[in-house]
């Protein structure tokens, strides 16, 4: 098992304590409990980046421009690629 050192706030620090003296354990079977509740990240579906990308852009009027988006798509699409395939080669 490895060995990892944190900076915790004052309060935290002292919340995880008073829970281990209180359940007769260590700080550390605590911190692992607590990490291992935490569900596993997500893998990144592939239009993430996309999405994320057609969020960035400014929204005129009330609600989204979907046909806008739409028509914008194979543009996007082409930049997170380019995007990909240059970061792969570096």
């Amino acid at each position: 098992m490895k060995t990892l050192t944190i900076r915790l706030p004052d309060t935290l620090a002292e919340r995880i304590e008073q829970e281990a003296q209180t359940r007769r354990v260590s700080k550390s079977d605590i911190v692992r409990e607590r990490l291992n509740a935490v569900p596993p990240a997500r893998q990144d579906h592939p239009l993430a980046d996309l999405l994320a990308e057609m969020d960035r852009q400014p929204v005129t009027g009330p609600k989204r421009n979907a046909a806008r988006d739409k028509k914008r798509l194979p543009e996007i699409i082409r930049a997170q690629y380019q995007n990909r395939a240059a970061k792969h080669h570096s």
